[in-house]
């Protein structure tokens, strides 16, 4: 008797973490079954904090999805790492779970690979959802460019750079996780994302490193796609913001304790300058981001890293409101 064929590989793993946000993955999943035609993919959705009910609903509506269980507080790099260790095809395609395929971005992006054989990263222009562009293509980014962007000292959306804002296919530097796509062999080369970082910039910490290895990262701008992005403000900002900020020091401060040291104030005063600011924003928002600011102030400084930072007060922002006019989740 003949052996059974063994299953033929697919071309990319797609790869989505979701924060218990149906409203968000489906119309994404439904939106990568419409759009992808002539490339073999998998899909791999980390349900990240899923509630029984929305788990129930996404393995009836998706049975095609692998699904990885995430119930424990993990940042984005370990909840993609979950399931970027498991898969299978030749590319991995990070998607964050509020974007949207309007055109066949994957199959766009296994052909922009061919075209472009000495890219080991590729990235779509990333559009917001009013059709403004909202990445393509991004810069070093230094420490020099945070704290320019930080301060508002420089306008990022007109910076003129051969890394940014070209046509067709072009060399940029580091990638946004939103959505790129990368060579799977790579990947693991580099050793996955980087777990030290929680929350930001990890994507940016990846592409660093590549680049450092003499991998390079390309855009097609030709391939779109929209991103939601950051559409609502939640109390967990308390918490998301101060682990990055952890996370830009540790990144920054490349394990030189003068640097570190010299990041750590710099955060400080921009989050200070930033906490002084919230007294000019509307009522409705003020104290989400005075709490924000202030635990970031509070982080600079810390011994802890960006995971313990983001469990410290996200355990503060899940605690009952005890005074009138504290925001609720």
């Amino acid at each position: 008797m003949i052996p059974p064929a063994p299953p033929e590989k697919p071309k990319v793993s797609i790869v989505i973490v979701c924060m218990n946000k149906p409203e968000d993955l489906f119309p994404c999943l439904d939106s990568i079954r419409m759009q992808t035609h002539s490339t073999t993919y998998e899909i791999w959705v980390v349900a990240y904090l899923f509630s029984p009910e929305n788990l129930a609903k996404l393995r009836a509506a998706y049975p095609e999805a692998n699904i990885v269980e995430s119930n424990e507080i993990r940042g984005f790099s370990e909840n993609n790492n979950l399931a970027l260790r498991q898969a299978n095809g030749e590319f991995c395609f990070i998607l964050n779970d509020d974007t949207l395929l309007q055109m066949p971005v994957v199959d766009l992006l296994v052909e922009s690979f061919q075209k472009e054989p000495r890219a080991a990263f590729f990235s779509p222009k990333i559009l917001n959802p009013d059709g403004s562009v909202q990445a393509c293509g991004r810069i070093p980014h230094t420490g020099w460019t945070a704290l320019l962007n930080g301060f508002r000292l420089r306008d990022p959306r007109r910076v003129v750079s051969p890394y940014i804002n070209q046509t067709g296919i072009f060399q940029t530097f580091n990638v946004l996780g939103a959505a790129f796509m990368v060579r799977t062999a790579v990947l693991k080369e580099l050793g996955y994302f980087d777990e030290r970082y929680f929350f930001c910039p990890e994507d940016v910490a990846l592409s660093t490193l590549a680049n450092e290895r003499g991998y390079k990262c390309y855009v097609n701008a030709e391939v779109v796609l929209t991103h939601a992005g950051c559409a609502t403000l939640s109390r967990t900002v308390a918490a998301t913001c101060p682990a990055s900020a952890k996370g830009s020091i540790l990144f920054h401060g490349r394990s030189s304790r003068v640097r570190t040291l010299f990041f750590s104030t710099c955060f400080f005063a921009l989050a200070l300058v930033k906490y002084l600011g919230t007294f000019a924003k509307p009522r409705a928002s003020r104290e989400i981001w005075k709490t924000a600011w202030k635990n970031t102030m509070l982080a600079a400084f810390s011994r802890q890293t960006p995971k313990e930072i983001f469990i410290r007060y996200y355990a503060q922002t899940r605690a009952p409101a005890t005074r009138k006019g504290t925001p609720h989740a």
